[in-house]
């Protein structure tokens, strides 16, 4: 499995285009805002002619969904997410204007397809991520695992030597932090996460070195 990384927006949001030899992929966290960003996005996947099999994202803040609305109608693939975080698409306007932006939503709210929950398989290609519900950063926030190609998908929920904020809209610490003890850490340490912000990192280091979760042996 392929693993294409952008970094996009002014808040450095990383979204994945994950695809392998049979042209099928998945878009995770299309959060591209500037046109630059968006004819980038665009171009990857038509020079590659890849068929957009889902739209998947970690949770629904903002900042993770500037380009959201650009690819499904482009591929006529709906959004599929976590149903705790519905509510935040009715709180968009107070979320930018919290980070100092114009309390303006318009084209942000994403037509939603499919709920996922604990546990469901995302088949794309002859690939399979497993999703797994952490809340704690947002109350609907979920992962993608990938077995196969041993690598996690994790949005804002585990970050290279942190934690995703707890402060925002329903979060939780001790459901962040108790889910990824009793979710990720029990995954092999040589597993790769991609987060939603930052540099990758593995569940062995973050498991050591971690000062927010605790050291995990």
């Amino acid at each position: 499995m392929r693993v294409k990384t952008f970094e996009f927006n002014p808040l450095g949001v990383n979204t994945y285009v994950l695809h392998d030899e049979t042209k099928e992929c998945v878009v995770i966290d299309a959060a591209c805002f500037y046109t630059e960003e968006k004819e980038e996005l665009l171009q990857y996947i038509d020079e590659r002619g890849l068929a957009v099999k889902h739209l998947l994202n970690t949770h629904l803040h903002f900042d993770h969904l500037f380009g959201v609305n650009l690819l499904s109608s482009r591929f006529g693939t709906p959004l599929s997410c976590h149903r705790g975080d519905v509510y935040l698409l009715e709180d968009l306007p107070r979320q930018l204007q919290q980070f100092g932006l114009p309390p303006v939503d318009a084209g942000l709210k994403p037509e939603i397809g499919v709920f996922l929950e604990e546990g469901d398989t995302v088949e794309f290609g002859n690939q399979s991520l497993k999703v797994f519900h952490i809340p704690g950063h947002s109350p609907g926030s979920i992962v993608f695992y990938s077995a196969s190609n041993g690598s996690l998908f994790g949005g804002d929920v585990l970050f290279h030597s942190s934690i995703g904020r707890t402060d925002l809209y329903g979060g939780s610490f001790d459901d962040l932090v108790n889910g990824i003890r009793e979710k990720l850490f029990i995954l092999p340490d040589e597993t790769i996460v991609y987060s939603g912000h930052g540099p990758s990192t593995t569940l062995g280091y973050e498991k050591k070195n971690n000062p927010f979760v605790g050291q995990i042996r």
